[in-house]
């Protein structure tokens, strides 16, 4: 085996894949030994430190100071049984649900009624 060629990159499983195409017949478990002893182990990768994003200031959950001051909104789209969507509104503070409205489809302008009848 030569180490400096492409084997050396390659690790004993392969090494030990390609002696056997040759028509070697080896024992993975001596491939691995010689691989060992001449020192030809791929080294372990350190995992990288991941550093974590900023929450920016719009998006703090401390900004949330007391109900109705934020509203989040999604809409669900269940296919399984009915083939219906939810629109659901909530307040972020107070998790409360302020509106649950299945529709079969939704359009913006229905959205906007959810909405203003929520503000009213």
């Amino acid at each position: 085996m030569d180490r400096d060629g492409p084997v050396a990159r390659q690790g004993d499983r392969r090494v030990h894949l390609l002696l056997q195409r040759d028509g070697w017949a080896v024992n993975p478990k001596r491939i691995y030994r010689l691989y060992k002893a001449l020192g030809m182990q791929l080294r372990n990768k350190v995992p990288r430190h991941r550093v974590t994003a900023k929450v920016r200031e719009d998006r703090c959950p401390a900004t949330h100071t007391h109900a109705n001051d934020s509203w989040a909104k999604d809409c669900v789209h269940d296919r399984r049984a009915t083939d219906r969507r939810i629109l659901t509104v909530i307040d972020i503070f107070s998790r409360f649900s302020l509106a649950t409205d299945p529709r079969f489809s939704y359009r913006g302008e229905n959205v906007a009624q959810t909405l203003e009848r929520i503000c009213e």
